[in-house]
């Protein structure tokens, strides 16, 4: 069972930063491309940032250029740091983990989600 667990979310004026991370119990976690997603209010779920097996990096363009994501494969985790924050990111934010088989089966696993809110 792949548990995710996001931390770190919050409440931030625009302009300011904030850091969210997720823990993973993933012992095989090199093998997973790992990715942040969003959902505001009334809106789908999108894709914020990713990082693959290999650390390329992959962001919307909404925030590229403010969000940064890493990873570390010792720990398990992969984070976000986010900068120059806009009302319009707030939203939950959720941690994935994809797996793609040999035959290429896809897994992905989701985590609770953490709140972060932007204020004018």
């Amino acid at each position: 069972q792949v548990q995710l667990v996001e931390s770190g979310g919050g409440l931030v004026q625009a302009g300011g930063s904030l850091n969210v991370s997720c823990t993973t119990s993933v012992i095989t976690f090199y093998l997973y491309d790992m990715g942040w997603y969003r959902q505001a209010p009334g809106k789908q779920r999108e894709l914020v940032a990713v990082i693959t097996t290999s650390d390329t990096t992959n962001y919307a363009a909404s925030v590229r250029g403010r969000f940064t994501i890493s990873r570390d494969n010792a720990k398990s985790t992969v984070a976000l740091q986010m900068s120059s924050l806009k009302p319009e990111d707030t939203a939950v934010y959720y941690c994935n983990a994809h797996y793609k088989t040999d035959k290429n089966d896809r897994y992905d696993y989701w985590g609770q989600g953490t709140q972060v809110t932007v204020s004018s």
